[in-house]
This record gives structure tokens, sequence and C-alpha cells, in this order.
């Protein structure tokens, strides 16, 4: 061999120069053949290699296709390996706690916070899932490999979206501000007995909510309010200027007359009116005059048909009546002429309630009541206002003929001597009380006398279909040296049959 190769040497030696370069080859672009071998061979094996780990990762996804690939976290919660179901449970857990925690929010000394139900704050965690579960599954092979090769290298951290109700954001922003140390105080008003007063603002600040609403947005969009509180946006604001025509059209209000109509059959209750005592212009001068607080008088406008005086035809039917004799003591009579005065014309429309301390009102030396025979401590002694007890008696008794609903009763400690026991109804401002409802369909008039030794009440309105006889029986259930118990029935019948019967109330009474 190596004699040959010398041999080839000196033959293309002897060789012009010139003929020599034209059969010699070109060393720059002809490699040889077992360098070409190599490189095929390489090529092929890296192709073996890659079809090998393409198709190990193609029977991996085929294998796995009900699993999330490798590499793949739901905000920091690692999902690879599972189902959807299993990732669910394993991301809602932790979500559930996410959305019980408040987002807590500050401005200097001021400290509060929204919890997430108040707006209505949602993470889409399904839809973070299905995209955790489709990478890697679109189909194409190659694409799919690369990708669940990718997550296996370089970890994906999926954050859910998230919802909320802005409105309700907004609104939660805004009422913070009336509660902030150093929030501005609106002018305000109100009224007081005969007067209007008028309390001038001072500046303060509020809360800008749509500045910390965008905020409150980016800080869960990153997560970062559960790690740090959100600072509240602030604005200057001064108090509105007070403005006394829209005071005025908001206080003032016209006397309405009372009336009825009989198809359909209604009554119209009169209504006082409010006015300002002194002019607009004088109302204005007070208010641009003061420091901090304005007082205006004001007027009760009356109308001119009140409710008691619209008439018997409003009221056309007796519903019930009851009366009670009285001895004339002077004291006594003018006791029971005043408390009658101030319920008689009272008229109560359905479902309204009458109060007999509220409509006579405290009985005092000044409304004209004198010292007369009253139960006080188990004794019979004269006190003020005594006597009263009879007409809240006798209107007792007349509510349970007209079928009212009885809402407040007391007896009295004895059995007294205009009715017997279970029929009375004893009163005491500012502890006991006899109250009862306009039970029916139709406003109804009470109507109450004074007069020759008797008291009695009538009460007026519309009869219903269908209207019941009533009877009240009172009965003595037991008895001893020292008490007397007594029942109460109230029987509704229709054409001679009973329909109901309802207990009233039960009673104790001392003996003397």
């Amino acid at each position: 061999m190596i004699i040959q190769e010398e041999k080839v040497e000196i033959v293309e030696d002897e060789k012009p120069k010139a003929l020599q370069k034209m059969n010699e080859p070109n060393s720059k672009n002809k490699k040889p053949k077992h360098t070409l071998f190599y490189v095929l061979i390489f090529f092929i094996s890296l192709l073996l290699i890659l079809l090998i780990i393409f198709g190990s990762f193609a029977i991996y996804n085929i294998s796995n296709n009900d699993k999330i690939a490798k590499g793949i976290k739901i905000y920091g919660i690692d999902v690879s390996g599972k189902t959807k179901a299993e990732a669910l449970i394993a991301v809602s857990e932790k979500f559930d706690s996410i959305k019980n925690t408040d987002i807590k929010l500050v401005s200097k000394d001021y400290e509060t916070a929204i919890n997430p139900t108040e707006i209505n704050l949602s993470f889409d965690i399904k839809s973070a899932i299905n995209y955790a579960f489709s990478i890697g599954k679109s189909g194409k092979l190659f694409k799919d490999n690369y990708k669940i090769f990718n997550t296996m290298i370089n970890e994906v951290n999926i954050t859910p979206s998230y919802s909320l109700d802005e409105k309700l954001l907004i609104s939660t922003l805004d009422k913070m501000s009336k509660d902030l140390p150093n929030t501005v105080v609106e002018s305000s008003y109100y009224i007081e007995k005969s007067n209007l007063i008028i309390t001038k603002g001072t500046d303060g600040y509020i809360v800008d909510s749509a500045k910390t609403s965008t905020d409150i947005k980016n800080k869960i969009k990153d997560f970062s309010y559960l790690s740090s509180p959100i600072q509240i946006s602030l604005i200057n604001k001064k108090p509105k200027e007070i403005d006394i025509d829209k005071i005025y059209n908001e206080v003032h209000k016209e006397a309405k007359d009372a009336y009825y109509t009989t198809n359909p059959y209604a009554v119209y209750p009169s209504e006082n009116g409010v006015d300002f005592k002194i002019s607009l212009a004088e109302a204005k001068q007070k208010v641009a005059s003061s420091d901090k607080e304005c007082k205006i008088p004001l007027k009760t406008v009356y109308p001119k048909v009140t409710t008691n005086k619209i008439g018997k035809k409003a009221f056309p039917d007796l519903l019930g009546s009851f009366s009670t004799n009285y001895v004339n003591n002077p004291s006594r009579t003018t006791n029971l002429k005043l408390a009658a005065n101030k319920i008689n014309g009272t008229v109560l429309l359905p479902g309204e309630t009458f109060s007999y301390n509220k409509v006579v009102g405290e009985r005092t030396i000044a409304a004209g009541y004198k010292n007369a025979a009253i139960y006080q401590n188990g004794e019979v002694v004269d006190g003020l206002g005594g006597g009263i007890c009879q007409i809240s008696t006798t209107l007792f008794n007349a509510a349970l003929f007209a079928n009212l609903d009885i809402v407040e009763l007391h007896n009295h400690q004895f059995v007294p001597s205009y009715v017997g026991a279970g029929r009375d109804a004893t009163v005491a401002y500012g502890s006991k009380d006899f109250k009862f409802k306009n039970s029916r369909k139709y406003a109804i008039k009470l109507e109450c006398s004074v007069s020759g030794g008797v008291a009695k009440f009538k009460i007026y309105g519309v009869k219903e279909d269908p209207e019941y006889d009533i009877k009240v029986n009172a009965s003595i259930i037991s008895q001893s040296s020292t008490y007397t118990k007594s029942v109460t029935y109230r029987t509704l019948s229709l054409n001679g049959k009973t329909v109901s019967k309802e207990k009233i109330y039960t009673c104790t009474y001392k003996r003397h």
C-alpha cells in the first residue's frame, strides 16, 4: 500500500504543473466520503431520538388525556396530574378562604374593611381549570408535545379572572365618607316643636370612590390586597350652600280638608299644614347672619273641614254603643267631660290603632283636671283626673260590640261600681293604656257624651257583609275572701248560629 501510494505520487510529479492543477480535485468543495457517512448517521440518530421523545410525549398525552399536564399551577396551587374535578376541589378550598378574607382599607388613623360578599366578588376558577386542562390537548401532535415539554421545564402559573359588582363597590365606598374622622359635614335641618333649626356644615373630606375603586380592582387582580391594606383616596370638599327655597319647599305643606266618597266608600282625613312664620326674605337674612345654627319659627295651618266634622252621612251605621252611669260629683264630672271631649269625633281609618293616653293626653291641672276618687295601693284616695277610667271602660265595651280588635287592656284593682267584673278598662298615663284597632274594612267615628249622670259612647261606620250579632259575657270563675277572678268572652253569631267565641281577657280583683 505504501509503495503504491509512492508510485502515484511519482507519476503525479512527472506531469506538467499546469496539467497537475487541472487534474487535482478541489479540496475546498469535496469532502471525504467517510465524513458524509458520519453526518448522515448523526442526523438519523437525532431524528430517531426526537421521534422517540415525541412518541413518548404522544403516548403520555394519550394515556393522561383526562388529566392536567405536569408543571401547571393555579395561583400557586399545583394541579399537575389532576383531573378537572380533583383540581376544582384543590383550588376551591384555597379560594373559599380568599373570598372570606376582608379587603382592608386605611387612611391615616382610619381603618375599615369590605367583605367580598358585600360587592359580590367571585373568581372564575372553572375557566382557569379548563384553560389548565387544555394545555397540550389541541389535537396537533408536535404543538401539544412542545407545550407539554415546555410546562415541564418552565412552570405555568395561571391567575383566575375575577368579577364584582362595581355599583355596589362605589356605593360601599360612598357610605364610608360619613365615617371618616375628618369627613365633610353637610348643612342640615330638623323641626323641633314650632321651630325649624338649620345647622351650617363644615369643610372636610370624602372618599374618592372612583380612584379607590380602581385601586381595589388592581389589588384584587394581583391578590396583593391579601398581604397589605389598600390606601383610601380622599377628596377635600366644602359643604353645599344652604338653599332656603329648597328647604321651604320640603317643609311647607298645604292644609287638606277632610272628605269622603260613597262609590267606592272611602274617608279621606284632614291634614294640618305647615308654613314659615316669617317671609322667605327674612329667613334668608337670618341664615346669612347666623354663625353655626339658625332658628326659623313655624306655624300650623289648619284645614277648613276637619275629619270629625265630615258629618254623619260619611258614617251612616251605628256599629256599637255602651253607656255607664256616674254619680254627680262636680270634680269627677269635670274629669269625665274633659276626657270625653278629647275623644269625641275621633275618626279611625282601617288598620289604625286608638290609644286612650295619646288622645286624652296627660291629666294635669293645666289641662283643667280636678282631684277625685281613684284607686291607689289598694285604697280609695283623691287623685288628679279621678274618674276618667269610667270613660275608658265605656269605650272598651262599645269597641267590643262594634267587633273591633282589643290591643291593650288592664283591669282595676277592685271591681268598679259602674260595671261588673270583667267589663272594665283602667288607664294610668305613662304606664297603663287602653288600645283598640279599627279592624273593619271602613273608617269609623267615635261619639261620646257625658250628661245627666250618663256617659255614653257610640261608634259609627258602614256595615259590612256579613255583619254579625255580638254578645259579650263576663262571668266570675273563682272567688275567695281576698280576690275575685273573672273571664270575658265575645261571641259572634249569624242568623242565630254561633260563628266564633273569643276570649277577651281574664281578670283578678282584690276584694274590699
